[in-house]
Protein backbone atom coordinates (compact mmCIF):
# COMPACT_ATOMS: atom_id res chain seq x y z
CA UNK A 1 0.00 0.00 0.00
CA UNK A 2 1.73 3.15 -1.23
CA UNK A 3 0.76 6.44 0.37
CA UNK A 4 0.79 9.50 -1.87
CA UNK A 5 -1.03 12.42 -0.31
CA UNK A 6 -2.25 15.77 -1.64
CA UNK A 7 -0.66 18.93 -0.27
CA UNK A 8 -0.93 22.71 -0.27
CA UNK A 9 1.71 23.66 -2.79
CA UNK A 10 3.56 26.92 -2.68
CA UNK A 11 3.81 27.68 -6.39
CA UNK A 12 4.62 30.54 -8.75
CA UNK A 13 2.13 33.21 -9.62
CA UNK A 14 0.66 32.11 -12.97
CA UNK A 15 2.18 35.00 -14.94
CA UNK A 16 5.66 34.17 -13.58
CA UNK A 17 5.76 30.36 -13.76
CA UNK A 18 7.64 30.34 -17.07
CA UNK A 19 10.32 32.59 -15.61
CA UNK A 20 10.71 30.88 -12.23
CA UNK A 21 10.68 27.21 -13.32
CA UNK A 22 14.24 25.89 -13.60
CA UNK A 23 16.02 22.73 -14.61
CA UNK A 24 17.29 20.62 -11.68
CA UNK A 25 20.22 22.02 -9.71
CA UNK A 26 22.53 19.13 -10.62
CA UNK A 27 22.45 19.59 -14.40
CA UNK A 28 24.55 22.76 -14.09
CA UNK A 29 28.02 23.55 -12.89
CA UNK A 30 28.46 26.83 -11.03
CA UNK A 31 29.45 28.83 -14.11
CA UNK A 32 26.52 27.51 -16.12
CA UNK A 33 24.20 28.33 -13.22
CA UNK A 34 25.55 31.88 -13.09
CA UNK A 35 24.91 32.33 -16.80
CA UNK A 36 21.36 30.98 -16.52
CA UNK A 37 20.53 33.29 -13.61
CA UNK A 38 21.97 36.22 -15.54
CA UNK A 39 19.68 35.29 -18.44
CA UNK A 40 16.67 34.95 -16.14
CA UNK A 41 16.99 36.71 -12.75
CA UNK A 42 13.80 35.10 -11.42
CA UNK A 43 15.02 31.57 -12.13
CA UNK A 44 14.55 29.26 -9.17
CA UNK A 45 18.10 28.14 -9.83
CA UNK A 46 19.30 31.04 -7.70
CA UNK A 47 17.66 29.32 -4.71
CA UNK A 48 18.71 25.79 -5.63
CA UNK A 49 22.28 26.99 -6.34
CA UNK A 50 22.60 29.91 -3.93
CA UNK A 51 26.40 29.94 -4.15
CA UNK A 52 25.80 31.98 -7.32
CA UNK A 53 24.90 34.92 -5.06
CA UNK A 54 28.46 35.08 -3.67
CA UNK A 55 31.89 35.58 -5.12
CA UNK A 56 33.86 32.82 -6.86
CA UNK A 57 35.73 31.85 -3.69
CA UNK A 58 32.65 30.73 -1.74
CA UNK A 59 32.42 27.05 -0.89
CA UNK A 60 29.08 25.83 -2.35
CA UNK A 61 28.49 23.93 0.89
CA UNK A 62 29.17 26.89 3.19
CA UNK A 63 26.40 27.47 5.76
CA UNK A 64 25.94 30.99 4.37
CA UNK A 65 24.89 29.51 1.02
CA UNK A 66 21.94 27.63 2.52
CA UNK A 67 20.97 30.63 4.66
CA UNK A 68 20.94 32.75 1.51
CA UNK A 69 18.68 30.23 -0.22
CA UNK A 70 16.21 30.46 2.66
CA UNK A 71 16.38 34.25 2.63
CA UNK A 72 15.63 34.44 -1.10
CA UNK A 73 12.82 31.89 -0.91
CA UNK A 74 11.15 33.74 1.96
CA UNK A 75 11.58 37.03 0.12
CA UNK A 76 9.98 35.76 -3.09
CA UNK A 77 7.02 34.41 -1.11
CA UNK A 78 6.61 37.65 0.85
CA UNK A 79 6.79 39.70 -2.34
CA UNK A 80 3.89 37.72 -3.80
CA UNK A 81 5.89 35.96 -6.52
CA UNK A 82 4.59 32.68 -5.09
CA UNK A 83 1.08 31.79 -3.97
CA UNK A 84 -0.25 28.94 -1.84
CA UNK A 85 -3.43 26.99 -2.43
CA UNK A 86 -5.85 27.09 0.48
CA UNK A 87 -6.58 23.37 0.41
CA UNK A 88 -4.59 20.20 -0.10
CA UNK A 89 -4.59 19.24 -3.78
CA UNK A 90 -2.95 16.95 -6.27
CA UNK A 91 -1.62 18.51 -9.45
CA UNK A 92 -1.25 17.14 -12.96
CA UNK A 93 2.11 17.92 -14.54
CA UNK A 94 2.37 17.17 -18.25
CA UNK A 95 5.63 17.55 -20.16
CA UNK A 96 5.67 17.44 -23.96
CA UNK A 97 8.92 16.97 -25.88
CA UNK A 98 9.20 16.40 -29.63
CA UNK A 99 5.47 15.67 -29.80
CA UNK A 100 5.56 13.03 -27.05
CA UNK A 101 3.81 13.73 -23.72
CA UNK A 102 4.11 12.18 -20.28
CA UNK A 103 1.57 13.06 -17.63
CA UNK A 104 2.36 12.78 -13.93
CA UNK A 105 0.64 13.41 -10.63
CA UNK A 106 2.29 15.82 -8.20
CA UNK A 107 1.85 14.76 -4.59
CA UNK A 108 3.85 13.81 -1.52
CA UNK A 109 5.21 10.30 -1.05
CA UNK A 110 5.78 8.76 2.36
CA UNK A 111 9.04 8.66 4.30
CA UNK A 112 7.84 5.41 5.90
CA UNK A 113 7.18 3.86 2.48
CA UNK A 114 10.77 4.73 1.55
CA UNK A 115 12.15 3.23 4.77
CA UNK A 116 10.04 0.08 4.38
CA UNK A 117 11.12 -0.33 0.73
CA UNK A 118 7.62 0.13 -0.66
CA UNK A 119 9.38 2.83 -2.66
CA UNK A 120 11.95 0.87 -4.62
CA UNK A 121 15.44 2.15 -5.41
CA UNK A 122 17.94 1.10 -8.05
CA UNK A 123 20.88 3.43 -7.50
CA UNK A 124 23.52 3.92 -4.82
CA UNK A 125 23.77 7.40 -3.30
CA UNK A 126 26.81 9.36 -2.16
CA UNK A 127 26.95 10.84 1.33
CA UNK A 128 28.45 14.16 0.17
CA UNK A 129 25.68 14.74 -2.38
CA UNK A 130 23.05 13.78 0.19
CA UNK A 131 24.45 16.21 2.76
CA UNK A 132 24.16 19.15 0.35
CA UNK A 133 20.42 18.60 -0.18
CA UNK A 134 19.85 17.69 3.47
CA UNK A 135 21.16 21.12 4.41
CA UNK A 136 19.20 22.82 1.65
CA UNK A 137 15.87 21.20 2.61
CA UNK A 138 16.41 21.55 6.33
CA UNK A 139 17.43 25.20 6.30
CA UNK A 140 14.88 26.25 3.67
CA UNK A 141 12.27 24.23 5.57
CA UNK A 142 10.99 23.14 2.18
CA UNK A 143 11.48 20.61 -0.59
CA UNK A 144 11.97 22.49 -3.83
CA UNK A 145 12.92 19.80 -6.35
CA UNK A 146 10.47 16.92 -6.93
CA UNK A 147 11.49 13.26 -6.94
CA UNK A 148 10.72 11.50 -10.24
CA UNK A 149 8.73 8.37 -9.34
CA UNK A 150 7.17 5.72 -11.57
CA UNK A 151 4.26 3.36 -11.03
CA UNK A 152 2.59 0.65 -13.02
CA UNK A 153 -0.18 2.36 -14.96
CA UNK A 154 -3.63 2.39 -13.34
CA UNK A 155 -6.77 2.90 -15.40
CA UNK A 156 -8.61 4.56 -12.50
CA UNK A 157 -5.92 7.23 -12.28
CA UNK A 158 -5.86 7.65 -16.05
CA UNK A 159 -9.62 8.32 -16.05
CA UNK A 160 -9.34 11.12 -13.48
CA UNK A 161 -6.46 12.72 -15.33
CA UNK A 162 -8.29 12.55 -18.65
CA UNK A 163 -11.30 14.27 -17.10
CA UNK A 164 -9.38 17.01 -15.26
CA UNK A 165 -7.23 17.82 -18.30
CA UNK A 166 -10.38 19.08 -20.03
CA UNK A 167 -10.29 22.02 -17.62
CA UNK A 168 -8.23 25.18 -18.12
CA UNK A 169 -4.66 24.59 -16.92
CA UNK A 170 -3.14 26.77 -14.21
CA UNK A 171 0.17 26.84 -16.11
CA UNK A 172 0.95 26.32 -19.77
CA UNK A 173 4.29 27.48 -21.17
CA UNK A 174 7.22 26.41 -23.30
CA UNK A 175 10.63 26.54 -21.65
CA UNK A 176 13.79 27.69 -23.47
CA UNK A 177 14.70 24.07 -24.25
CA UNK A 178 11.41 23.71 -26.21
CA UNK A 179 9.64 21.56 -23.60
CA UNK A 180 5.97 22.35 -23.05
CA UNK A 181 4.91 22.37 -19.39
CA UNK A 182 1.20 22.16 -18.59
CA UNK A 183 -0.26 21.96 -15.09
CA UNK A 184 -3.81 21.39 -13.82
CA UNK A 185 -5.06 21.34 -10.24
CA UNK A 186 -7.03 18.39 -8.85
CA UNK A 187 -9.11 19.83 -6.02
CA UNK A 188 -12.46 18.00 -6.15
CA UNK A 189 -12.68 15.77 -3.03
CA UNK A 190 -14.05 12.81 -4.99
CA UNK A 191 -11.14 12.95 -7.47
CA UNK A 192 -8.62 13.27 -4.64
CA UNK A 193 -10.13 10.21 -2.94
CA UNK A 194 -9.95 8.14 -6.14
CA UNK A 195 -6.27 8.95 -6.67
CA UNK A 196 -5.35 8.39 -3.03
CA UNK A 197 -7.09 5.01 -3.01
CA UNK A 198 -5.53 4.00 -6.34
CA UNK A 199 -2.03 4.53 -4.97
CA UNK A 200 -2.99 2.70 -1.78
CA UNK A 201 -3.78 -0.31 -3.97
CA UNK A 202 -0.25 -0.39 -5.39
CA UNK A 203 2.28 -2.73 -3.86
CA UNK A 204 5.25 -0.58 -4.93
CA UNK A 205 6.29 2.64 -6.57
CA UNK A 206 9.76 3.25 -7.97
CA UNK A 207 12.36 6.00 -7.97
CA UNK A 208 13.11 6.69 -11.62
CA UNK A 209 15.34 9.71 -11.04
CA UNK A 210 16.29 11.71 -7.94
CA UNK A 211 17.76 9.13 -5.55
CA UNK A 212 19.85 11.76 -3.77
CA UNK A 213 16.94 14.14 -3.34
CA UNK A 214 14.79 11.31 -1.99
CA UNK A 215 17.42 10.08 0.46
CA UNK A 216 18.03 13.65 1.63
CA UNK A 217 14.32 14.34 2.16
CA UNK A 218 13.98 11.14 4.18
CA UNK A 219 16.95 12.02 6.38
CA UNK A 220 15.53 15.47 7.07
CA UNK A 221 12.27 13.77 8.00
CA UNK A 222 14.08 11.47 10.43
CA UNK A 223 15.92 14.44 11.89
CA UNK A 224 12.61 16.25 12.46
CA UNK A 225 11.13 13.13 14.06
CA UNK A 226 14.03 12.98 16.48
CA UNK A 227 13.47 16.64 17.36
CA UNK A 228 9.72 16.02 17.75
CA UNK A 229 9.42 12.69 19.60
CA UNK A 230 5.65 13.10 19.90
CA UNK A 231 5.12 13.32 16.14
CA UNK A 232 1.97 11.58 14.89
CA UNK A 233 3.05 10.77 11.32
CA UNK A 234 0.83 13.37 9.67
CA UNK A 235 3.33 16.22 9.85
CA UNK A 236 4.61 17.45 6.50
CA UNK A 237 8.18 16.35 7.26
CA UNK A 238 6.93 12.75 7.03
CA UNK A 239 6.40 13.19 3.26
CA UNK A 240 8.44 14.32 0.28
CA UNK A 241 7.60 16.15 -2.93
CA UNK A 242 7.19 13.81 -5.90
CA UNK A 243 5.87 13.60 -9.43
CA UNK A 244 4.59 10.12 -10.25
CA UNK A 245 4.35 8.89 -13.85
CA UNK A 246 2.74 5.73 -15.26
CA UNK A 247 5.38 3.38 -16.61
CA UNK A 248 3.90 3.20 -20.10
CA UNK A 249 4.44 6.91 -20.72
CA UNK A 250 8.11 7.07 -19.80
CA UNK A 251 11.01 7.10 -22.21
CA UNK A 252 14.53 6.26 -21.12
CA UNK A 253 17.29 7.53 -23.37
CA UNK A 254 20.59 5.81 -24.00
CA UNK A 255 23.48 6.73 -21.70
CA UNK A 256 26.58 6.44 -23.82
CA UNK A 257 30.26 6.03 -22.90
CA UNK A 258 33.48 7.65 -24.11
CA UNK A 259 36.96 6.44 -23.11
CA UNK A 260 40.29 8.27 -23.26
CA UNK A 261 42.58 5.48 -24.49
CA UNK A 262 42.79 1.85 -25.62
CA UNK A 263 44.81 0.78 -22.55
CA UNK A 264 47.88 0.12 -24.72
CA UNK A 265 46.05 -1.89 -27.39
CA UNK A 266 46.16 -1.15 -31.09
CA UNK A 267 42.75 -0.86 -32.72
CA UNK A 268 43.29 -4.19 -34.48
CA UNK A 269 44.29 -5.96 -31.28
CA UNK A 270 41.41 -4.39 -29.35
CA UNK A 271 38.82 -5.46 -31.93
CA UNK A 272 40.23 -8.99 -31.95
CA UNK A 273 39.87 -9.22 -28.16
CA UNK A 274 36.35 -7.75 -28.32
CA UNK A 275 35.37 -10.46 -30.82
CA UNK A 276 35.78 -13.14 -28.13
CA UNK A 277 32.50 -12.03 -26.54
CA UNK A 278 30.86 -9.92 -29.28
CA UNK A 279 30.21 -10.20 -32.95
CA UNK A 280 32.07 -7.33 -34.66
CA UNK A 281 30.79 -5.77 -37.88
CA UNK A 282 32.41 -2.73 -39.51
CA UNK A 283 29.70 -0.22 -40.43
CA UNK A 284 31.79 2.62 -41.87
CA UNK A 285 31.66 6.37 -41.31
CA UNK A 286 27.89 6.54 -40.73
CA UNK A 287 27.02 6.67 -37.03
CA UNK A 288 25.50 3.47 -35.66
CA UNK A 289 22.62 3.69 -33.18
CA UNK A 290 21.71 0.32 -31.64
CA UNK A 291 18.16 -0.80 -32.39
CA UNK A 292 17.90 -3.78 -30.05
CA UNK A 293 19.08 -4.96 -26.65
CA UNK A 294 22.46 -6.69 -26.81
CA UNK A 295 23.84 -4.44 -29.56
CA UNK A 296 26.33 -1.58 -29.25
CA UNK A 297 27.99 0.95 -31.48
CA UNK A 298 31.75 1.44 -31.27
CA UNK A 299 33.40 4.51 -32.77
CA UNK A 300 37.18 4.60 -33.06
CA UNK A 301 39.60 6.24 -35.49
CA UNK A 302 36.85 7.55 -37.74
CA UNK A 303 34.91 4.30 -38.16
CA UNK A 304 31.78 2.84 -36.57
CA UNK A 305 31.41 -0.83 -35.69
CA UNK A 306 28.36 -2.80 -34.61
CA UNK A 307 28.97 -5.08 -31.62
CA UNK A 308 26.52 -7.89 -30.91
CA UNK A 309 26.55 -9.84 -27.66
CA UNK A 310 27.28 -13.54 -28.12
CA UNK A 311 24.85 -15.94 -26.48
CA UNK A 312 27.45 -17.38 -24.10
CA UNK A 313 27.77 -14.11 -22.16
CA UNK A 314 24.07 -13.24 -21.98
CA UNK A 315 22.52 -13.43 -18.51
CA UNK A 316 19.03 -13.65 -17.07
CA UNK A 317 20.16 -11.89 -13.90
CA UNK A 318 18.39 -8.49 -13.73
CA UNK A 319 21.67 -6.62 -13.24
CA UNK A 320 24.24 -8.80 -15.01
CA UNK A 321 21.96 -9.03 -18.04
CA UNK A 322 21.81 -5.25 -18.54
CA UNK A 323 23.66 -3.94 -21.58
CA UNK A 324 25.59 -1.51 -19.37
CA UNK A 325 26.77 -4.50 -17.28
CA UNK A 326 27.73 -6.57 -20.32
CA UNK A 327 29.81 -3.69 -21.66
CA UNK A 328 31.46 -3.10 -18.28
CA UNK A 329 32.15 -6.76 -17.54
CA UNK A 330 33.38 -7.84 -20.96
CA UNK A 331 35.04 -4.74 -22.46
CA UNK A 332 35.54 -1.80 -20.11
CA UNK A 333 36.92 -3.75 -17.16
CA UNK A 334 38.94 -6.60 -18.74
CA UNK A 335 40.18 -4.86 -21.90
CA UNK A 336 40.32 -1.17 -20.99
CA UNK A 337 41.12 -1.58 -17.27
CA UNK A 338 38.22 0.59 -16.09
CA UNK A 339 37.60 -1.10 -12.76
CA UNK A 340 35.22 1.45 -11.25
CA UNK A 341 33.41 3.68 -13.73
CA UNK A 342 32.21 5.88 -10.84
CA UNK A 343 35.73 7.08 -10.08
CA UNK A 344 37.91 6.39 -13.13
CA UNK A 345 38.72 9.65 -14.94
CA UNK A 346 39.46 7.79 -18.18
CA UNK A 347 35.73 7.31 -18.82
CA UNK A 348 32.95 9.84 -19.29
CA UNK A 349 29.22 9.50 -19.89
CA UNK A 350 27.14 11.26 -22.52
CA UNK A 351 23.36 11.42 -22.31
CA UNK A 352 21.61 10.18 -25.42
CA UNK A 353 19.75 13.47 -25.72
CA UNK A 354 23.02 14.90 -27.09
CA UNK A 355 23.01 12.52 -30.05
CA UNK A 356 25.72 10.45 -31.71
CA UNK A 357 27.42 13.51 -33.19
CA UNK A 358 28.48 14.40 -29.67
CA UNK A 359 30.21 11.01 -29.36
CA UNK A 360 32.09 11.65 -32.59
CA UNK A 361 33.02 15.14 -31.41
CA UNK A 362 34.41 13.81 -28.13
CA UNK A 363 36.48 11.14 -29.89
CA UNK A 364 37.84 13.77 -32.26
CA UNK A 365 38.79 16.11 -29.38
CA UNK A 366 39.55 14.59 -25.97
CA UNK A 367 38.68 10.87 -26.18
CA UNK A 368 39.85 7.82 -28.14
CA UNK A 369 36.72 5.70 -28.52
CA UNK A 370 32.99 5.82 -27.86
CA UNK A 371 30.22 3.31 -27.26
CA UNK A 372 26.62 4.00 -28.26
CA UNK A 373 24.12 2.07 -26.16
CA UNK A 374 20.60 0.69 -26.47
CA UNK A 375 18.54 2.32 -23.73
CA UNK A 376 17.75 0.49 -20.51
CA UNK A 377 14.00 -0.12 -20.40
CA UNK A 378 11.58 0.80 -17.61
CA UNK A 379 10.79 -2.92 -17.20
CA UNK A 380 14.50 -3.60 -16.62
CA UNK A 381 14.57 -0.81 -14.04
CA UNK A 382 11.56 -2.33 -12.26
CA UNK A 383 13.14 -5.82 -12.34
CA UNK A 384 16.38 -4.59 -10.76
CA UNK A 385 14.51 -2.65 -8.06
CA UNK A 386 12.13 -5.57 -7.36
CA UNK A 387 15.15 -7.85 -6.90
CA UNK A 388 16.57 -5.45 -4.33
CA UNK A 389 19.64 -4.88 -6.50
CA UNK A 390 21.37 -1.77 -7.81
CA UNK A 391 22.06 -0.72 -11.37
CA UNK A 392 25.57 0.15 -12.51
CA UNK A 393 26.25 3.91 -12.59
CA UNK A 394 24.83 5.92 -15.47
CA UNK A 395 22.37 3.25 -16.60
CA UNK A 396 19.42 5.54 -17.34
CA UNK A 397 18.89 9.01 -18.76
CA UNK A 398 15.38 10.40 -18.46
CA UNK A 399 14.05 13.24 -20.58
CA UNK A 400 12.38 15.63 -20.30
CA UNK A 401 13.60 16.88 -16.91
CA UNK A 402 11.17 17.98 -14.22
CA UNK A 403 11.37 21.66 -13.31
CA UNK A 404 12.20 22.93 -9.85
CA UNK A 405 10.29 25.82 -8.35
CA UNK A 406 6.92 24.93 -9.90
CA UNK A 407 5.86 23.15 -6.73
CA UNK A 408 7.29 23.71 -3.25
CA UNK A 409 6.43 21.51 -0.31
CA UNK A 410 6.89 23.34 2.98
CA UNK A 411 7.72 21.17 5.98
CA UNK A 412 6.01 23.53 8.47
Amino acid sequence: MATVKPFQAVRPRPDLAHRIAALPYDVYNTQEALEEIKREPLSFLKIDRAETQFGPDINPYDARVYAKAREMLDSMIQEGLFIQDNQACYYIYELTMDGRSQTGIVGCASVDDYLQDLIKKHEKTRADKELDRINHVDICNAQTGPIFLAYRSQETINEVLFKVKKNTPIYNFISPDAIQHTVWKIDRPEDIDIIYSAFQSLQNIYIADGHHRAASAVKVGLKRREANPNYNGEEEFNFFLSVLFPHDQLKIFDYNRVVKDLNGHTVEDFLKKVSAAFGVEKIGSKAYKPTAKGTFGLYVEGFWYKLTVKDEIRSNDPVQGLDVSLLQNHILQPLLNIQDPRTDDRIDFVGGIRGLKELERRVETDMKLAFSMYPTTIDELFAVADAGQLMPPKSTWFEPKLRSGLFIHQLK
